[in-house]
């Protein structure tokens, strides 16, 4: 019975650490493949979006990057359990 609930505990603790990841690319344009990468990162918790950003987070990622000409866009969703991370990554010149 002691091994049982052992196996129950760590199980329980590997469900709660785990997470999942999904790159999604969203744009890519004519422009060269540039060297930097901007990234604009946002958290929701609970389930519960992040609150409507009165930046937008592709231009608020090529700012953060420096970024003038836009190559490519992608967008990250991490979930954890109680906690949603959505990443914006800027790539260009």
């Amino acid at each position: 019975m002691k091994l049982l609930s052992k196996l129950a505990a760590v199980l329980v603790i590997i469900v709660l650490l785990s997470s999942c990841t999904i790159n999604r690319p969203v744009c890519a344009t004519s422009n060269p493949m540039g060297t930097k990468v901007g990234t604009y990162t946002q958290t929701g918790i609970l389930g519960f979006p992040p609150m409507a950003n009165k930046e937008a987070a592709i231009a608020k990622a090529a700012q953060n990057g420096g970024i003038t000409k836009i190559s490519t866009v992608d967008y990250n969703t991490t979930w954890m359990i109680f906690i949603m991370q959505y990443e914006t990554i800027v790539t260009g010149e």
